[in-house]
């Protein structure tokens, strides 16, 4: 026992030697196995070797694979132990794919290309694969890759593969990782994925996944281990509302957003208390709010249901999400859908951790809750395009972590001062406007924002009337918008300074005066809005500006002959509402990017130049209300992307029947207001298909309308007016798809970048007036065809066209009827019928048309009594009525005869009758005796006259010889008198001769 506790005690003295030795030789061993890292396996790098040789690689990223030891090169990893070659990094090399615009932009060397070489097989260790972000320009997939049974991690998203997935990558079951995101490829099924076994991160986006549809979720459900799953548009039709058995017990993200599911959301979904983000955005999703069971969802960070159809109160989601006392719920996206109600005060400020509140285009109404204040993570308030209303609150001064205040395009009030702004101390976006015009700012001259801004936009506010000062230390703006806000001022210096760095400018719809400055430099703007303002003097230019919109001003002059070299970037130009004149110069049909161009309403001359053919992407041409004459350039139709054209109100002429025949692209033709002749061209029935507005009123047009029209399945606005035109109404207008189908509209989803279309209008005559519509053209559902000379009856088949707005057929020749079933237009607000010939009574039809307001029936034959009864009871002017003098009853003054009354009216008239012809019997007698009483008097008179003068001189001879004495003398006087004045006048012939 001593021997061994002897034993144990020497033992115990050495162990500390011991381990100092060994941990000295393993220190030792480390330090050498750093110095001497394994070298690359030969096999292998000639593996890599044999790769680089089928890529294309024009900026020579891989240029440093050159030399025996391949795990030095760039992009390659080995195994610190066995030198193998475990990685290929080669993804996002040069930042090859933008993001931004979606794919590799053709102007970027970047990208690696070429083949994927099978000697990639080689690599028999290799577990981590990253090709993306590069450009293999549509190639599929290699099966091989299928092969690589070490591979743990795949990647190829952004590479441009395309074709089919090969199925063959099932085989990969040692694969985590697995990202094929935005390639142009598709899938026959997704059985194969069920071999991914150890699968946790599969990002299919962009893939096309129609084939799958539906079964692509039995698929899935056999990866247990899938923590994300990304399946954003891969065109996906079909969720299935109930699943027996969930396996995604560890799905922490989810994401189906972009698809076209076009059902309710299932409850499973809310189901899976593991997920923290739950992405299904733009996916037609209907569902009420009150339908929605959160149940285990209370670790949510990111709810994401934009662009939706979710219907119900705001006030009870929000309650819902609030169910779990600590909410983890970080973003909340509900833009977009038609959620009302009001944002609840106390729910609200449960959400403590919420950075993001997405809630634009909606329905929201009432005022911003104060308890928005207790947000304090909040970084984002997206609330525009709503219907909310009130005062700002104090309390969103209190958001010191705001980076974004979006409050555009609702109906505020009311003041708002610095103190709701002097607490964003992050802020850098700032946005808002009243539709009420209702809002004021009440800043103090010398107040100094706290803020750094790089975006603000203000639209009608009551911001001016001078610029704001406190704009003026803003030096990092981008963005400013400051459009409709009351300000009459002069352009201030401060804006000049930073004109260098602006992307996007709008101070459209004030009173700015003044000439522009030419310090103002856009080196880098794609929007200057300067329209419908009072600027004055010659046109300014900028050479890198893409949007130049300066209409409605008071500039004057020409357009320089080399604004193609002045402005080379222009891709829209609105001049629209000056005093400019001249000539349309030739070299704007150089500039190659234009894609509108808005000239109407100047003092334009001459004719429309021929040199268009060199605009590919110029899709609007507005020329009108000018003094162009001759005829249309054959060479506007050899535009592919034009689609506006509109040349009314001035002095074209000519025909038209080959001018447009290349026109195919069209959906607006206003050519209004000239003098074209000749017959309406049947082929813009036949070959314009995208039809929509066809304006070619006021010109000198004849012949028949083309049945062809008929055709033009989007055809809604059809106005042919004050023409030459002659036949028959084609009975098939009643056949046009477009006026008997509804178009929603939600105006507030307009964006800030429609100031660029805002001059995509037209001049309709709509209830008697000449009208302007803009933004709600599409909503015009009108048939003019007054004023011309056009025959027949008006077709039955027009009471077709459920939705058509105004029918206007006056100032024709149509005869027989108004079509019984016209009370069948139950959306017809105007119908002009007059100075026709129509007869027959007034459909009694016509009294159900509830949304009828305008009507003219006036001087045709029209009968009977006018209908009573709902819109009839709002029609008191006669005038509608005159020139039909067997019409009767309200409003006219002539009553109509009831049953009762026309049988003692004809008791009346008979009586009458039979009195007339008693009367006439007696005015006969009475005549007769009357005549023979004349005549006998006639008689007695001559007699008794004769013989009183012929019997007294017959009597009586001295009276007989003074009478002819006096005829004797008589016919004396009358001789002397003729000779005397022939004699004076023979006299004066003679002197007039001599003379």
């Amino acid at each position: 026992m001593v021997s061994m506790a002897n034993s144990c005690f020497q033992l115990l003295l050495f162990l500390p030697l011991f381990l100092m030795f060994v941990s000295l030789e393993a220190s030792r061993f480390s330090s050498n196995s750093s110095n001497s890292k394994p070298s690359c396996i030969e096999i292998e790098r000639k593996a890599l070797v044999e790769f680089k040789k089928g890529l294309t690689d024009p900026s020579g990223l891989l240029s440093s694979w050159v030399g025996n030891d391949c795990c030095t090169w760039m992009g390659i990893g080995c195994s610190n132990q066995t030198g193998n070659v475990v990685a290929l990094e080669l993804g996002n090399l040069g930042d090859c794919y933008d993001k931004k615009i979606g794919y590799a932009p053709a102007t970027n060397s970047s990208c690696l290309g070429g083949e994927v070489s099978s000697s990639l097989l080689n690599l028999k260790y290799l577990n981590y694969l990253d090709l993306s972000m590069n450009d293999f320009q549509g190639i599929t997939i290699p099966n091989f890759l299928g092969s690589l049974e070490k591979l743990s991690y795949l990647d190829l998203s952004y590479a441009s593969f395309g074709g089919m997935i090969p199925p063959h990558l099932g085989n990969l079951s040692n694969l985590h990782h697995l990202d094929l995101f935005a390639l142009s490829s598709w899938v026959s099924n997704l059985n194969w994925l069920v071999g991914l076994s150890s699968l946790r991160y599969l990002n299919l986006g962009y893939v096309n996944l129609t084939l799958a549809s539906t079964n692509w979720l039995q698929a899935l459900n056999m990866l247990p281990s899938l923590s994300e799953l990304r399946l954003q548009n891969c065109e996906l039709h079909s969720l299935p509302h109930s699943v027996p058995n969930i396996n995604f017990t560890s799905l922490s993200v989810l994401d189906l957003s972009d698809n076209n599911f076009n059902s309710s959301i299932p409850q499973w979904l809310f189901n899976i208390s593991s997920l923290l983000d739950l992405y299904l955005s733009l996916s037609y999703m209907k569902a009420p709010i009150s339908d929605i069971q959160w149940g285990n969802l209370c670790n949510l960070r990111t709810l994401d249901l934009f662009g939706n159809q979710i219907n119900g109160d705001i006030s009870e989601l929000i309650r819902g999400l609030v169910e779990c006392s600590n909410s983890s719920l970080e973003e909340l996206s509900l833009g977009s859908n038609q959620v009302s109600g009001q944002l609840p005060d106390y729910s609200l400020a449960h959400l403590q951790n919420l950075r993001n509140l997405l809630l634009s285009n909606n329905l929201i109404s009432g005022p911003i809750p104060a308890s928005i204040g207790r947000l304090s993570k909040l970084e984002i308030l997206h609330l525009s395009f709503n219907q909310m209303n009130g005062s700002i609150p104090d309390s969103v001064g209190k958001l010191a972590n705001l980076n974004v205040l979006a409050l555009y395009n609702n109906y505020w009030e009311g003041a708002l001062s610095q103190n709701h702004l002097q607490g964003l101390t992050k802020l850098l976006s700032f946005t808002i406007s009243s539709s009420n015009n209702s809002l004021i700012f009440n800043m103090s001259h010398e107040w100094v924002p706290p803020f750094s801004l790089t975006e603000i936009a203000i639209r009608n506010c009551q911001l001016g009337p001078i610029f704001p000062a406190w704009l003026s230390n803003q030096k990092l703006l981008v963005d400013i918008t400051l459009a409709d806000a009351a300000i009459s001022d002069t352009i201030p210096y401060w804006l000049w300074e930073l004109s260098p760095q602006i992307y996007w400018l709008d101070l459209s719809y004030n009173r700015i005066h003044g000439m522009l400055p030419n310090s103002l430099v856009f080196l880098s703007a794609f929007l200057v809005d300067l329209s419908f303002n009072r600027l004055e003097g010659s046109l300014l230019f900028w050479p890198d500006a893409s949007n130049l919109l300066l209409a409605s001003n008071l500039f004057s002059g020409s357009i320089p002959m080399t604004i193609s070299q002045m402005m080379p970037s222009l891709e829209v130009l609105d001049l629209s509402g000056n005093f400019l004149n001249g000539s349309i110069p030739l070299s704007i049909g150089k500039m190659k990017r234009l894609e509108m161009l808005y000239l109407s309403n100047n003092h334009f001359s001459g004719r429309i130049h021929d040199q268009w053919r060199d605009l590919p992407n110029l899709e609007i041409i507005d020329l009108s209300k000018n003094n162009l004459h001759g005829e249309i350039p054959g060479s506007i139709c050899s535009l592919p992307s034009l689609s506006w054209l509109k040349l009314s109100s001035n002095n074209l002429s000519g025909e038209v029947s080959f001018a447009l025949q290349k026109c195919k692209g069209l959906t607006m033709l206003d050519l209004g207001e000239n003098r074209f002749y000749g017959n309406i061209p049947k082929y813009i029935g036949q070959s314009f298909s995208s039809l929509l507005e066809l304006r070619i009123r006021d010109n000198m047009f004849s012949g028949n309308i083309p049945a062809q029209l008929c055709s033009l399945a989007h055809l809604h606005i059809l106005d042919l007016a004050l023409n030459n035109l002659s036949g028959s109404i084609p009975s098939c207008l009643g056949k046009l798809g477009a006026l008997n189908s509804m178009i929603s509209y939600s105006p507030h989803q307009l964006s800030l970048s429609d100031a660029i279309y805002q001059q995509m209008e037209m001049e309709l005559v709509v209830k008697g007036r000449q009208l302007i519509y803009t933004f709600t053209l599409e909503l015009v559902n009108i048939i003019d065809l007054s004023s011309n000379n056009l025959q027949g009856e008006i077709p039955e088949l027009i009471t077709n066209l459920s939705t058509l707005g105004t029918l206007n057929l006056s100032h024709n020749r149509l005869t027989g009827k108004i079509p019984e079933k016209i009370g069948g237009l139950q959306r017809l607000e105007t119908l002009d019928l007059s100075c026709n010939h129509l007869s027959g009574p007034i459909p009694s039809t016509m009294s159900s048309m509830t949304s009828l307001n305008n009507l003219n029936l006036s001087f045709n034959n029209l009968s009977g009594p006018i209908p009573s009864g709902n819109q009839f009871e709002t029609f008191i002017d006669p005038s509608i009525y005159e020139g039909n003098p067997e019409l009767c009853g309200p409003p006219l003054s002539t009553k109509c005869l009831m049953p009762n009354d026309r049988d003692a009216d004809a008791n009346q008239h008979a009586k009458a009758h039979k009195d007339e012809d008693e009367n006439e019997d007696e005015n006969e007698n009475e005549n007769e005796n009357d005549n023979l009483g004349f005549y006998l008097g006639m008689a007695l008179g001559f007699v008794v006259g004769f013989w009183a003068v012929c019997g007294s001189l017959m009597l009586k001879k001295s009276w007989r010889y003074t009478y002819f004495g006096c005829v004797d003398k008589m016919k004396d006087w009358l001789f002397v008198v003729v000779m005397v004045n022939l004699n004076r006048l023979r006299r004066r012939m003679m002197g007039a001769e001599h003379n």
